[in-house]
C-alpha cells in the first residue's frame, strides 16, 4: 500500500507542508508507505487543450515538466492526497495545472486512477478553503476515485509558516483523514 502526498505550496516552509508531513507520518504509523512530492515552485504549465494525450494514450502529457513525473507516481500509488494553500479562494497555480493535466491523462487512459483513494488537505488563513477542497475533489470525482472523509473538512488555519500547529482541531482532522485513508486502503487491498 502506497500513498502519494502532493504539496502544492510554493513556500519551502509552509502550513501545507506541515499538514502533508503529519498526514504521511500518521499513514506510515499504520503501515502505509508514503512519498511526498513538492509541486509548488515547479515549472508546472497549464493544460493547452492540444488533446495529444487523447491521441498518444501513453499516460503522459506532451508538455515536458515535472507534472508528468507526478502523474506517473499517481498512477503507481494506491492513494493520492493533494495539499494546497488557499490563494484568493482557490488552489495554487501549480495545483491547478496539475489538476487539469492529470485529470485529462487519467480519463483518456482508460480511467487509470479508477478506484484509487483521493483526498484534499487545505491550509487557509481565514476563508476560501471550501473552493480549494472542491477544486481538488473534482479531479478525484471526474476520474472515478474514492474520496474518504475525516471528522470535519480537511482544513487547518494559519497564516505564518507552520502556524497550523496552533489549530488543534485542524490537525486532528489531518490525523482523522490519515486514519480513514489507511483503513480504506486495508479494506481495498484485503
Amino acid at each position: 500500500m502506497k500513498a502519494l502526498l502532493i504539496n502544492g505550496s510554493p513556500r519551502p516552509v509552509s502550513n501545507t507542508k506541515m499538514m502533508i508531513e503529519r498526514c504521511a507520518k500518521k499513514l506510515e504509523e499504520q503501515g502505509v508507505a508514503t512519498e511526498i512530492v513538492k509541486l509548488g515552485n515547479a515549472k508546472a504549465h497549464g493544460c493547452t487543450g492540444c488533446m495529444m494525450c487523447l491521441k498518444n494514450k501513453d499516460k503522459e502529457c506532451v508538455i515536458k515538466d515535472d507534472v508528468n513525473e507526478c502523474i506517473k507516481k499517481m498512477v503507481e500509488a494506491d492513494a493520492v492526497i493533494v495539499g494546497s494553500p488557499t490563494y484568493f479562494g482557490n488552489v495554487t497555480a501549480e495545483i491547478k495545472a496539475f489538476i487539469d493535466r492529470a485529470g485529462m491523462i487519467g480519463r483518456v487512459n482508460g480511467f487509470c486512477f479508477d478506484k484509487k483513494i483521493g483526498a484534499p488537505l487545505v491550509a487557509v488563513r481565514r476563508g476560501g478553503a471550501v473552493p480549494v477542497a472542491d477544486a481538488i475533489n473534482r479531479l478525484f470525482q471526474i476520474n472515478k476515485m474514492i474520496i474518504p472523509c475525516s471528522t470535519y473538512w480537511n482544513f487547518a488555519f494559519g497564516l505564518k509558516p507552520e502556524e497550523v500547529a496552533n489549530d488543534p482541531e485542524g490537525m486532528e482532522n489531518v490525523d482523522d483523514l490519515a486514519d480513514s485513508v489507511a483503513w480504506l486502503l486495508k479494506k481495498i487491498k484485503a
